[in-house]
């Protein structure tokens, strides 16, 4: 976290009037939120949803708890209910986005062979579990929360967040193609 006022602070100064404040809070996160909504729907997309992140956080921050100095899993929170309204509102015909196109660095070598069935298998893996199951995992792995942060972002209790993560792994273990990638390679926290 960096030095000065914490993040419940700046939402409070925001709120009393002070402009920069927030725009403060948006700077500190916006890099963290934005990889979260490229992972799931792709970088283009991504920049327009983040738009919209950021003018519901604006609109609703009234209702942060401020006893939570770190606005993060709140704004994940957002994040997570944007993408929910986004994907409502898509048409039932309209394909799933390829995410195979989402890896940084893609490269034309060999070695994307063996990566393209890595993501095969772990798309499809992640397919499989519920979604608050996915979305306490992936919030876990990928954006580096805790899980009491993992659920207060979707609005769970701590204790039904490390069910959630506790039951992902599980299934995942379980999943096909899942063991080889897992033997030496644990890259799925253990619940905090």
């Amino acid at each position: 976290m960096t030095s000065g006022p914490d993040d419940a602070e700046l939402i409070a100064r925001s709120l009393d009037g002070d402009g920069d404040a927030f725009v403060e809070v948006v700077r500190r996160h916006e890099a963290a939120v934005g990889a979260y909504l490229a992972r799931r729907v792709g970088r283009e997309l991504a920049e327009d949803l983040l738009g919209e992140v950021w003018v519901a956080a604006l609109g609703s921050r009234a209702t942060y708890d401020r006893s939570f100095p770190d606005a993060g899993p709140w704004l994940f929170g957002v994040a997570h209910n944007t993408l929910r309204r986004h994907w409502r509102s898509r048409p039932a015909e309209e394909s799933v986005a390829d995410v195979t196109g989402m890896a940084s660095g893609w490269d034309p070598w060999a070695a994307v062979d063996d990566r393209v069935d890595v993501e095969s298998v772990l798309r499809h893996a992640l397919a499989l579990l519920r979604p608050q199951q996915r979305e306490i995992l992936t919030l876990v792995a990928w954006e580096d929360l805790t899980v009491a942060d993992a659920g207060r972002a979707i609005g769970i209790p701590p204790g039904t967040a490390r069910r959630h993560l506790h039951e992902a792994r599980k299934a995942l273990r379980k999943a096909p193609g899942m063991a080889a990638l897992l033997t030496g390679h644990n890259t799925i926290k253990e619940a905090n």
